[in-house]
């Protein structure tokens, strides 16, 4: 099968949902499938709405000779219209790929309203739907109802190489010295480390250190932002900000952290908990989105409501407080991590799906 896969920049950008196509990509292309990315450039969100006026990109998809054309729905703004007048001219059909919608971050209800607004029309012209989470499902359901086809394939967690046995989770919750506290996420508003960085100023500056692995290029304004609340905090010989880090590395660090701690406001699913919890690291989000299909609430992990930072040191402080707590959840992260399905189930769940879409005339429902 000949697949087209439209994304906006690079399949290498370093995000969960890239990586959620990055894998999906490689495993089609194992399986013999052709796959072509098409990218688009990123801009601002008003400028991104022009692509629907495009005469060069309608001609370039329709001209293409796909069997099936898969769209990451993060490009919902340039697809929205254009997707109806090329339903027209195809006779393959359009498949989105859902990781979360842009319209279930928080931010100003007004502001939502329209970004919904935009994404109703963007779902509505689709055919198929591959889903990251039971709530991403959800959520989509509420926009255009039921009834369209879709599958739901998690993302694995078992995309860095490594482990770690029983006994060294034991030895590394028994070490003397300070929680070892990881967050990995890129720095932007949404995934919260200003609320990580109040709730820790809050608790004892010796019982606990903090590194963050995530580009630091993303959004300039609220680095820098971040960067002043360390200093203003005195938090500058605790607080490291590491940057993107190659995935050995990364597996480094998560063998000797003793906690994931990612209060985003909102996430699709969390590809970072289940990479965590392979290396037996219980993690701290928040209620906002799926977080909750992949953590157990005092099981493996800790689910706070989403910009509480005093809910959120509550949390972290249990921890601090009970190395014996932390070890327990820390087995059961490693449990569930291991009985979590893998790249390989994913990528056959969205193959199987993508194969039973037949060709036909495409026009509009």
């Amino acid at each position: 099968m000949r697949i087209g896969l439209v994304i906006y920049g690079s399949l290498d950008t370093i995000s969960g949902g890239f990586v959620y196509d990055r894998k999906l990509v490689q495993y089609l292309r194992q399986q013999g499938d052709e796959v072509e990315v098409v990218s688009l450039p990123w801009r601002a969100y008003g400028r991104a709405l022009l692509d629907n006026f495009s005469a060069a990109l309608l001609n370039r998809l329709r001209q293409a000779s796909f069997d099936l054309l898969v769209q990451d729905e993060l490009v919902h703004p340039s697809f929205f219209w254009l997707n109806r007048r090329l339903r027209r001219r195809v006779s393959y059909p359009i498949i989105a790929i859902v990781h979360h919608l842009l319209s279930r971050e928080a931010r100003p209800a007004w502001q939502n309203r329209l970004y919904g607004a935009v994404e109703r029309q963007y779902l509505q012209t689709v055919h198929g739907f591959v889903f990251i989470s039971r709530t991403t499902r959800a959520d989509v359901e509420r926009l255009v109802g039921p009834g369209r086809p879709g599958v739901l394939a998690y993302p694995g967690g078992n995309r860095l190489k490594g482990s770690v046995s029983p006994g060294e989770i034991a030895a590394r919750a028994a070490a003397a010295g300070p929680l070892k506290i990881l967050s990995v996420a890129n720095l932007i508003p949404r995934k919260e480390v200003h609320t990580l960085l109040t709730a820790l100023a809050c608790l004892p500056r010796e019982g606990w250190q903090l590194k963050v692995v995530g580009n630091l290029t993303l959004d300039p304004a609220y680095v820098r932002s971040i960067r002043r609340q360390i200093e203003v905090l005195g938090l500058t010989s605790q607080v490291w900000l590491l940057g993107t880090l190659p995935d050995a590395d990364l597996a480094r660090l998560m063998a000797q952290s003793h906690l994931l701690a990612v209060p985003s406001s909102y996430e699709g699913l969390g590809i970072a908990y289940l990479e965590g919890m392979k290396f037996g690291l219980p993690a701290i989000a928040s209620t906002g989105g799926a977080a909750r299909e992949v953590i157990s609430h005092g099981v493996d992990g800790c689910l706070v409501p989403p910009g509480d930072p005093a809910a959120l040191a509550r949390g972290l402080s249990q921890f601090i407080q009970d190395r014996g707590r932390l070890l327990k959840m820390s087995l059961a992260a490693r449990q569930h991590a291991a009985g979590h399905p893998t790249w390989e189930a994913a990528g056959a769940r969205v193959h199987r799906f993508l194969h039973r879409f037949p060709r036909f005339d495409g026009n509009p429902a």
